[in-house]
């Protein structure tokens, strides 16, 4: 029984928290995000007290219950293991006692408390169990899931509300790298050895394995009635019971009551932790018999969760036709964060390129970074204009981060934070260059930072030799950028047709501003 509700809350975890990397239409994301606030390193780093208490007090009472229900990458592990059991050979797909790697699991633990103190990114992003699950599902895992959304809606074309055409792109090759060796890696570990990711390199693991070590409720044997026939051991995905011994390493234990299932004899129990009681007439060499045993079943509720109906995407923009030339994407001297991030230095303290914020952009303009912070912060998200721009009315990215890295903020307080400020480039301007008319930058400017004046201030205009017929006057308008105004959204970058460099592009600050 106990199994079977632990399995069933993993199920039910593992299922909300994919889907909120995989929903298409954000409604999911809007009621269920609190989910992902649920992971510990999301918590750690978002200074989320709360959480932090509630998981720590959760595996001090029950033990590692966090790595076998509510963390996404154990539960991937579980799955795979569970075929893999199935699928090998019945010799090979048994398990067995093997000593902890205690030196490897505390240098690993250092090195992500390093990266945590200092705000080294990176290093907090690749040893994040919930941020390599999330870049497992949004890489590799999202693409599937749309062009299946993308086949229904083209079957059933008009008539369904239900499947709603969906864009298919390459979020960062890095991170699409990076993704792909974290599915192989932790996979082939769970498919060799069950839990050797959880309790060998991930950092989590052991910070809370060291908890669980002093939990109330504890996986037990009793000695009296066990036959030592090692099907506890066999069946035991973290390798953690020595059954000649009757000892458990409740550091690697995860509480998935693999061995309560396997045991025939009764002998493994789930109750509370045994203490030392002093025996006043004792016999030399006889151990003294246990108190009775209580046996503690966990009853839990099984999560419920109303599947709400996806909603087609909002209707296209009805945009300015650009040339068939590509646009290409500038190289900024200061790169761009997203709204609510406050500064370079607080997203890389926090972030940990989980790539929800990315996968959830409506617009398709946040991407993990590869070099634009530097190597210590790979993978977090940078804004780029070429398939859209930052509305003002939107506020999806800082709705779902689970760190804080992005802050919660509404959208009036959004119109007043400047990522960033339009730069104008004369010399790539199609006014200019062409001589034709343009002011697709100033109308799409939501905040009136961009005004107009005459082309060389209204001077007689000498026509380009290709052009004879060219009016002599000069009656072309071209942009002109108000930083006071300009909030760095890149509408006007991304409607510039301009190629394959566009006349006007966000330079990024490395802390916002607050605009008066």
């Amino acid at each position: 029984m106990l199994k079977k509700i632990r399995v069933a809350l993993a199920i039910a975890f593992f299922i909300v928290i994919s889907l909120l990397f995989l929903d298409i239409s954000g409604v999911l994301n809007k009621y269920f995000a609190y989910f992902a606030e649920l992971q510990f390193v999301p918590a750690l780093l978002s200074i989320n007290v709360v959480v932090l208490i509630l998981l720590v007090l959760l595996t001090f009472v029950f033990g590692r219950i966090y790595c076998s229900v509510i963390c996404p990458t154990g539960v991937y592990q579980d799955i795979i293991s569970y075929f893999a059991r199935r699928i090998k050979s019945k010799k090979a797909r048994r398990y067995s006692y093997s000593a902890a790697k205690t030196i490897l699991r505390i240098t690993i633990l250092a090195f992500f408390i390093v990266g945590v103190v200092a705000g080294i990114g990176f290093i907090t992003a690749i040893l994040d169990p919930y941020g390599s699950y999330g870049r497992i599902a949004t890489e590799l895992i999202g693409p599937v899931y749309k062009s299946v959304n993308n086949l229904f809606a083209k079957i059933l074309g008009d008539q369904s509300y239900t499947f709603a055409p969906s864009q298919i792109w390459i979020k960062s090759i890095f991170s699409l790298v990076l993704a792909s060796l974290s599915l192989l890696i932790i996979g082939l570990l769970a498919w060799r050895s069950g839990r050797t990711y959880c309790n060998t390199y991930c950092p989590v693991g052991t910070i809370l394995g060291y908890i669980s070590k002093f939990s109330i409720f504890k996986l037990q044997i009793d000695k009296t009635s066990c036959t030592t026939c090692g099907r506890c051991a066999r069946d035991c995905k973290a390798s953690c019971i020595d059954f000649k011994n009757h000892t458990i390493d409740y550091t690697r234990c995860v509480t998935c009551f693999n061995c309560i299932e396997s045991c025939k004899d009764g002998s493994m129990s789930y109750s509370l932790r045994k203490r030392t009681v002093e025996q006043p007439f004792e016999k030399i060499g006889v151990l003294p018999e246990s108190s009775s045993r209580r046996q503690f079943l966990i009853t839990s509720l099984i999560l419920t969760a109303s599947a709400a109906e996806l909603r087609a995407q909002e209707k296209k923009r009805s945009m300015i036709k650009f040339p068939a030339v590509r646009k290409e994407r500038y190289k900024r001297p200061v790169p761009i964060s997203p709204p609510g991030s406050l500064s370079h230095e607080n997203l890389n303290s926090k972030c940990t390129a989980c790539l929800l914020c990315v996968n959830q952009c409506p617009e398709k303009i946040i991407h993990p970074s590869v070099n634009e912070y530097g190597w210590t912060a790979v993978m977090q998200p940078t804004l780029s204009f070429e398939r859209g721009y930052c509305k003002t009315d939107c506020t999806v990215c800082s709705d779902v981060c689970p760190t804080n890295a992005i802050t919660k903020f509404s959208k009036e307080e959004k119109t007043k934070v400047a990522l960033g400020h339009a730069i104008y480039i004369r010399e790539n301007c199609i006014v200019v260059k062409d001589d034709v008319n343009c002011d697709g930058c100033w109308r799409i400017c939501p905040t009136d930072a961009i005004t107009r004046k005459y082309r060389d201030n209204g001077d007689p205009y000498t026509p380009p030799s290709d052009q004879p017929n060219a009016n002599t006057v000069d009656l072309r308008l071209v942009p002109v950028v108000n930083k006071d105004k300009c909030i760095g959204c890149g509408a006007c970058e991304y409607i510039c047709p301009a190629r394959p460099l566009t006349a006007i592009f966000v330079k990024g600050y490395k802390k916002h501003r607050i605009l008066n």
